[in-house]
């Protein structure tokens, strides 16, 4: 796996491989917290379902209010679902630019982003000036 910058200055390699260090973790820690409510969608690769939280075999008035709390769950899950997807695909492909070589460059303007800032938001793909 390449780790270097288009620099060689040991202190931006050094920084460089703390980066990766830290999306590895991150990512460790967004597939843990989807597995706890979704499972990986077999068809669409990054994608992930939510689990319906089925209920016990109440019957009556209480399967119905656990009925509308499972659907209440779900309904919760969804945007969670969604947002650690995002975060997820986002680590992915900082990763994903590190061993190409390419990390640390604005998808904008191309400049380099600073690593300040990479340190801080290791998945960002815009410098500061193009993040609005």
């Amino acid at each position: 796996m390449q780790s270097t910058t288009q620099n060689s200055d040991p202190a931006e390699k050094i920084s460089l491989e703390q980066i990766e260090k830290k999306l590895k973790s991150e990512k460790e820690n967004i597939e843990t917290e989807l597995n706890k409510i979704a499972v990986p969608n077999k068809n669409i690769p990054g994608d992930w379902q939510s689990k319906f939280p089925y209920g016990g075999g109440d019957s009556g008035t209480a399967s119905l209010e656990r009925q509308a709390d499972e659907v209440e769950e779900y309904t919760t899950r969804l945007p969670l679902e969604r947002s650690l997807e995002n975060k997820l695909a986002a680590v992915n492909a900082a990763i994903g630019k590190i061993a190409k070589g390419t990390y640390g460059k604005c998808e904008k303007c191309g400049k380099s982003i600073p690593l300040e800032r990479m340190e801080i938001s290791p998945e960002a793909i815009f410098c500061v000036d193009c993040q609005d």
